[in-house]
């Protein structure tokens, strides 16, 4: 995701005056090994609270238009989203695996959880602690290496799910 990707200059239809919209993000999707036809497009995207935008549709219009067309020149979408859709569970979570990011684990240790999913495919976190970290004394250790892999994106899951021991994680592909 990029922050205020770009410029968009535009003419206001009725004061005929040149204006800048800066849009506030660009969203870049991760999608493991699909084929280029099956990604979806790039996101351009104005986050507003809904009362505001639907108070100064007219009156943003233009700009709005302005940014449909240059997504549509760039090979991107448009969409204009009320603040309640991205302070969800995904941003919840993200915020909760923020604090993990930073935090040290031996790497052999990592390795050999990843090795685990790699093989599995696919794995919940209760397999994974039961697994790799056996003992109330690893647990809590398990736990934290576990969302420090999550928030280094060294394994991947359903963002807009909460977090359960049934939770399915695997190692992101990006290529």
């Amino acid at each position: 995701m990029i922050s205020q990707p770009c410029e968009i200059p535009f003419h206001h239809p009725v004061t005929g005056r040149r204006y800048t919209y800066t849009p506030d993000y660009l969203v870049y999707y991760r999608l493991g090994n699909r084929h280029y036809r099956d990604y979806p497009k790039p996101l351009l995207v104005e986050v507003k609270p809904r009362e505001k935008w639907q108070a100064h549709w007219r009156e943003w219009s233009p700009k709005w238009k302005a940014a449909i067309r240059h997504a549509n020149n760039e090979g991107w979408a448009f969409r204009i989203h009320d603040e309640s859709r991205i302070r969800d569970k995904t941003l919840d979570n993200i915020t909760f695996l923020a604090r993990y990011k930073r935090m040290v684990f031996p790497s052999v240790e990592s390795q050999a959880v990843l090795n685990t999913v790699r093989e599995m495919g696919v794995a919940t976190l209760d397999y994974l602690l039961s697994r790799h970290f056996m003992g109330d004394i690893y647990r809590a250790e398990g736990i934290a290496h576990l969302w420090h892999l999550l928030a280094t994106r060294q394994l991947d899951c359903d963002m807009a799910q909460s977090f359960s021991p049934l939770s399915e994680v695997w190692v992101p592909d990006y290529e």
